[in-house]
């Protein structure tokens, strides 16, 4: 091609000539041609360069559907999820034609940080705005969470279960009787004070807000919270910790963090109430008397929990009670509830202090601990001077 260019472009001949005439008319044939081919490259050249235009801008482009989508599906959002990992779950199960779509779709919506975990139904193939749109319509979540506030013993836990999923409680307690099928291993149920245990699912509920599938049974619930339990105390070494820090077996270490849990007003004192129990419990060999274990036993019986000065001496004292701190020496038999990771953290690293005491002195909950009886007094007094109802007052 370069070269018939060449030629056709070489100088005509002289107008006269008459071989230089055939050669003109010839290079106008050529000119033509020429022309024609010139034009054809740039046309081929302009395709090529749009072609590859458009392929390249395909990488760029995010995949997406058109319209509000087909059949209707059921999505599950994982708590915590990020919005890619949303993304990825929608494309899972092709409600979106790509994760890119919907990360695009969603930083056009500023609502979209709103979008919770749960389990949504959502519709097949949808463009991504209109994903967005759906995840953002209460209407569309089927499940709303369930909380479990810390401190709460399973009984107490059951209720809020029954009432969140519509399961009856008596599911859940039908299900927590076997722990190990929960998932709880057999070495947790270990003590090193020779005293009973009390096998039961109390204290491995961890206190969470959960996202459950609609149409899970009561084991299956009760399974991801004892889960949930066993992540995070593997994530704060909890049984290594305990047996390093204070010397006893991680079930021991538990009951303290649920006492602590029940006794403690605040976060910072966690640490120091389950300090007083360790120091109680195997420093002195002294009853703990704290009085949440009589209320714990109460309730298992069917009965209200009290105000500590209208708990009565029976009550206190009942030789019943496996839970009974008034008067035998050491810990109860098992957990009176769901520690959360706060008190389980303090139950690990107590501070090292000669603690055997403690009252609420005001009514921010605040304790005040004391060593001996004088502090202690000291204490009381201040307590009633705060106006702190306490039977001594």
């Amino acid at each position: 091609m370069i070269d018939e260019l060449d030629v056709a472009f070489e100088e005509d001949a002289e107008p006269g000539d008459a071989k230089g005439g055939d050669r003109a008319r010839k290079g106008r044939g050529r000119s033509a041609i020429a022309l024609f081919l010139t034009l054809l490259l740039f046309a081929v050249l302009g395709g090529g360069v749009y072609f590859g235009y458009t392929k390249v801008a395909g990488f760029f482009v995010a995949a997406d559907y058109d319209g509000l989508g087909t059949g209707p599906v059921e999505v599950t959002i994982p708590k915590s999820a990020s919005i890619t990992e949303i993304g990825n779950e929608l494309v899972k199960a092709d409600v979106v034609k790509s994760t890119k779509a919907f990360v695009e779709a969603t930083e056009a919506e500023p609502r979209s940080k709103n979008i919770q975990s749960g389990t949504y139904v959502l519709r097949r193939q949808m463009a991504a705005k209109h994903a967005v749109t759906q995840l953002l319509d209460p209407n569309t979540r089927l499940s709303k969470g369930v909380t479990i506030p810390e401190g709460k013993t399973a009984k107490q836990t059951y209720d809020l279960l029954a009432k969140g999923t519509g399961i009856p409680a008596a599911d859940f307690e039908a299900a927590a009787k076997d722990p190990a099928a929960l998932g709880v291993p057999d070495w947790w149920f270990t003590r090193g004070d020779n005293k009973a245990v009390a096998k039961s699912a109390e204290g491995f509920l961890f206190p969470d807000t959960y996202e459950f599938d609609p149409k899970a049974n009561a084991t299956q619930i009760l399974k991801a919270m004892v889960d949930r339990f066993l992540t995070v105390t593997g994530e704060v070494s909890f049984a290594d910790e305990v047996q390093r820090n204070v010397r006893v077996s991680p079930y021991e270490a538990l009951i303290v963090a649920s006492l602590a849990q029940a006794e403690a007003g605040n976060a910072e004192d966690l640490p120091k109430v389950a300090r007083v129990a360790y120091n109680r419990a195997y420093k002195k060999k002294m009853p703990l008397q704290f009085d949440v274990t009589t209320n714990y036993w109460l309730e298992l019986n069917g009965k209200k929990a009290k105000h500590s000065g209208k708990l009565t001496e029976a009550e206190m004292n009942d030789p019943k009670n496996p839970y009974n701190s008034e008067t035998v020496v050491g810990l109860p038999v098992g957990p009176i509830n769901s520690p959360g990771r706060a008190a389980l953290t303090g139950a690990m690293k107590p501070p090292d202090a000669p603690w055997l005491f403690f009252v609420a002195v005001d009514k921010e909950g605040r304790s005040a601990f004391a060593a001996t009886d004088a502090e202690h007094e000291k204490n009381k007094q201040k307590a009633c001077d705060n106006g702190i109802p306490l039977s001594d007052c």
